[in-house]
């Protein structure tokens, strides 16, 4: 049987972070109409997708899912579980944020089959959380992280971002080392991105907010690899550093150009070389789904060279590329191409190839964006 992931897009929020670029609306109309619609979503699909593969992972995200009674998603893993083979050691993730939960709401959450927490702290200095505009303080995003740990949560994940504007070295040092001292399994630090359409992109065209140069995010992003690899956690993916047997199930079905299918507005999914999308708007998704069934706003089927360019920039952000499997896929012509590259590569310690897998270098990591545009 095929392995496969289970993702669900909760859209509610209670507020709208400067940098965000995901689907979320800050209201709490059509809450109840919402989970309707998701489990007929989850229906419509099972009869095409519930045979011949077995799911390992189920993963909401947002939004933020734990705006959400517990017994809210507790009903939508209980539909999922009745109309889908899950894996009775599937691992089951969901994203929170700081200042929506409380001990006695994550001992819940906990109870209703939720096995993972993702806590989105982004920083642990009050400045930088005001710049931000998170809702929650140092010391709330400290005592979330205690808060779920004595909930009964063994993995518990956190995600920081680096490179804020004015961040100096010794301030995201400072974050990593307050990070490493609570009761986490994984840590996700991502570097502040611009993305169009956020109040963020306005502040900077604006010229009201500096971003600082791709010299001192090289900087950071060296400095966190060291740091976490000292703390042992080793790097699985450009972005995520995990303690060993703690690298999320979930994203590593993404990285592993894995099947996924996913349910709620916006929400992609990944299924036998086909990719579709569902509609954003949350009264379309109900609309479409009360209509068809489906939500789907588009889709498309993935050709061989879409595939082969796929497969090795997701390889490459993670694990590495392991060439005979790669060759089973795609032949050996594109390697053979590349090889002279990629010995190039490995002369200025960008990648290594050891045990028929090619992967990136820890300065290699730094430079991936750069290295996967010459490659494809």
């Amino acid at each position: 049987m095929k392995e496969s992931a289970l993702y669900v897009h909760i859209p509610f929020c209670d507020h709208k972070c400067i940098y965000c670029d995901f689907y979320s609306i800050i209201t709490s109309d059509n809450i109840k109409p919402f989970l309707n619609s998701v489990k007929k979503e989850i229906k419509n699909y099972s009869s095409a997708y519930s045979s011949d593969r077995i799911f390992t992972s189920i993963y909401f995200g947002g939004g933020t899912p734990s705006l959400m009674e517990p017994g809210y998603l507790e009903e939508i893993i209980f539909f999922l579980k009745e109309n889908y083979h899950v894996s009775d050691e599937a691992e089951i993730t969901m994203e929170t944020n700081p200042g929506t939960v409380n001990k006695e709401k994550l001992k819940s959450f906990r109870g209703s089959g939720i096995n993972r927490i993702s806590i989105g702290i982004q920083s642990f200095h009050d400045d930088e959380l005001k710049f931000l505009t998170r809702i929650h303080d140092k010391n709330t995003a400290i005592e979330t992280v205690h808060n779920a740990k004595q909930a009964g949560f063994e993995n518990i994940s956190v995600d920081l971002i680096f490179n804020l504007p004015g961040q100096t070295k010794q301030k995201w040092k400072n974050n990593l080392e307050t990070a490493a001292q609570l009761p986490i399994k994984h840590l996700s630090a991502y570097s502040l991105i611009l993305e169009r359409g956020t109040i963020l992109n306005k502040m900077v065209l604006d010229k009201k907010v500096i971003m600082q140069d791709d010299d001192h995010d090289a900087d950071l992003y060296e400095m966190t690899i060291d740091f976490m690899e000292a703390n042992g956690f080793h790097q699985y993916e450009v972005s995520n550093f995990a303690l060993p047997g703690y690298e999320c199930l979930h994203n590593n079905t993404y990285w592993s150009y894995r099947d996924y299918l996913s349910f709620g507005t916006s929400a992609h999914s990944f299924v036998d070389g086909k990719r579709w999308w569902n509609f954003s708007s949350l009264k379309r998704y109900i609309s479409e789904i009360e209509s068809n069934g489906s939500a789907a706003a588009g889709y498309e089927v993935i050709s061989e060279e879409q595939k082969l360019n796929e497969y090795v920039m997701l390889a490459l952000r993670s694990s590495g590329v392991r060439l005979e499997e790669f060759k089973n896929m795609f032949g050996d012509n594109w390697i053979n191409k590349k090889y002279d590259y990629f010995v190039a590569l490995k002369e200025r310690n960008l990648v290594s190839i050891e045990n028929n897998l090619l992967r990136l270098t820890k300065s290699g990591y730094a430079l991936c964006d750069e290295i996967l545009k010459d490659i494809l």
